[in-house]
C-alpha cells in the first residue's frame, strides 16, 4: 500500500468538505441519528437522548489513521455538518477498506452523498493505494444501492440476517469496488489545508456502529 498518512486530511469537492468531526457537531449529529428514516437501514436504533451524540463523537474523535479515516461531511461554504463519510477497517497487507456514509434527510436528493463518497474513493485509491473498497448495504435501502452502483460497485453477495436492530433481523448486500473498475472524475478532489493532528485509531473499531 502507498505511504499511509498518519493524520486525517481535509478534502474538498465542488460543494462539500470532508473534515474532522468536532464536538460542536453534536446537535446536528443528534438530529441525523434520532431520525428513524436515517437509522431504518442502519445498525442501531434511532437515538432518543442528545447525550448519545456527545458520546458518539467523543469516541470517534479519538479514532484515526491508519485504521480509520472518518470525516464529517460538511457544506463547503458554511462548514456545517451534513453527514459522515468514512473509510474504516483498513488492512494494509490486503490493500482493502470498508466504506460508510450517512446524510441528513434535509440535504438528500442533491447529489451531496455521491460527491462525498467519490471524494473518499479518490483518496482511498489514489493516496492510500487501496486495491479494494467494500460497502455493506441493506437491500431495502434502494437509494444507497443506487449510489454504490452508480460509482461502479459490484454486488458480490447477500448476507442473510446479518444485523439485528430494534428486534428485527436485516440482510446485507456486500458490494465491492476494485481500483481498475473505479470511474474517476479528474480534478474533482483537492486538499483543503494542512492536515490536523488526529489520535491513533482503535484497529478493530467499526466506524458506522456496526
Amino acid at each position: 500500500m502507498a505511504e499511509t498518512p498518519q493524520t486525517l486530511p481535509v478534502l474538498e469537492g465542488e460543494r462539500i468538505r470532508l473534515r474532522p468531526l468536532r464536538m460542536g457537531d453534536a446537535p446536528d449529529v443528534f438530529e441525523m441519528y434520532s431520525d428513524p428514516e436515517v437509522t431504518r437501514y442502519w445498525s442501531f436504533s434511532a437515538w432518543t437522548d442528545p447525550a448519545q451524540s456527545v458520546a458518539w463523537l467523543a469516541e470517534r474523535i479519538g479514532w484515526g489513521p491508519p485504521s480509520v479515516y472518518g470525516w464529517a461531511l460538511a457544506d463547503r461554504a458554511s462548514d456545517r455538518f451534513l453527514g459522515t463519510t468514512a473509510l474504516f477497517s483498513l488492512s494494509g497487507p490486503l490493500h482493502r477498506a470498508e466504506l460508510g456514509y450517512s446524510l441528513l434527510p434535509s440535504h438528500q436528493g442533491r447529489g451531496l452523498a455521491t460527491e462525498a463518497v467519490r471524494t473518499a474513493l479518490d483518496f482511498g485509491f489514489d493516496t492510500l493505494g487501496l486495491e479494494r473498497i467494500e460497502a455493506d448495504v441493506d437491500p431495502r435501502n434502494v437509494a444507497s444501492c443506487r449510489l454504490a452502483e452508480r460509482l461502479g460497485f459490484q454486488r458480490e453477495g447477500l448476507l442473510r440476517n446479518r444485523w439485528r436492530v430494534g428486534g428485527e433481523f436485516a440482510d446485507s448486500i456486500l458490494y465491492g469496488l476494485l481500483r481498475n473498475e473505479y470511474r474517476r472524475q479528474p480534478g474533482a478532489t483537492r486538499w483543503a489545508w494542512p492536515w490536523p493532528r488526529c489520535a491513533a485509531a482503535t484497529p478493530s473499531a467499526k466506524w458506522c456502529g456496526k
